[in-house]
């Protein structure tokens, strides 16, 4: 089993009941059941309209596309006509730049995706910077069978799912134009070069 915690340092913070017993994927599939019980325990400093909760601390520029089940902690800040589709939990001071979208994904404290990025179906540490145009992808579009499989440890685990972005552990760094593969899974204190594939399984 792959634990998240041993990834990103505070997991056991936002997700106390699903720190020992769940991979990583099976939490992103679950992130929406998990968001909505969250929803119901925030404080008075979150404004909650719906499925939506909203730190009275946060920034959103205009023209920002909120969509699904959304938590926005505090400090948060989102740039202009970002595109959030939720299942979707932003930590403390997390920085989403003006035209990125951010689909059914949990991004830790102190993280900040710069402009015209995507990140689908992952999980992202604290203090992780992506850089311009950098990609979590979640799908495989070109492979006849999408089912996603990852490495760990020299073992490749099988997923049993389609959609399965990246798993980042905290501090690393993304650089622009970079893609990472569905099923990627980074240690801590990784770095992706700028224009870097990141292809950790061979496909059809």
């Amino acid at each position: 089993m792959i634990k998240t915690i041993d990834f990103i340092e505070n997991f056991d913070f936002y997700f106390p009941d699903y720190v020992s017993n769940t991979e990583p994927w099976d939490i992103v599939n679950d992130l929406d059941t998990i968001l909505l019980q969250k929803i119901k325990q925030l404080s008075s400093d979150y404004r909650i309209e719906g499925n939506i909760a909203i730190h009275k601390n946060a920034i959103i520029e205009q023209g920002v596309t909120l969509k699904g089940t959304v938590i926005i902690s505090e400090d948060v800040y989102i740039g202009a006509h970002a595109y959030l589709r939720g299942p979707i939990l932003l930590g403390k001071s997390v920085k989403i730049g003006p035209g990125s979208e951010i689909k059914q994904s949990f991004i830790s404290d102190n993280s900040a995706v710069a402009h015209f990025n995507y990140i689908g179906n992952s999980l992202i540490g604290q203090n992780i910077n992506f850089e311009a145009g950098s990609i979590c992808a979640n799908h495989y579009n070109e492979r006849k069978i999408k089912n996603i499989s990852v490495i760990y440890k020299d073992k490749i685990i099988n997923t049993h799912s389609d959609k399965f972005g990246s798993l980042l552990g905290d501090n690393s760094r993304v650089g622009a134009n970079a893609v990472l593969s569905p099923g990627t899974i980074l240690e801590k204190n990784t770095i992706v070069k700028r224009l870097q594939l990141i292809e950790q399984l061979a496909g059809e």
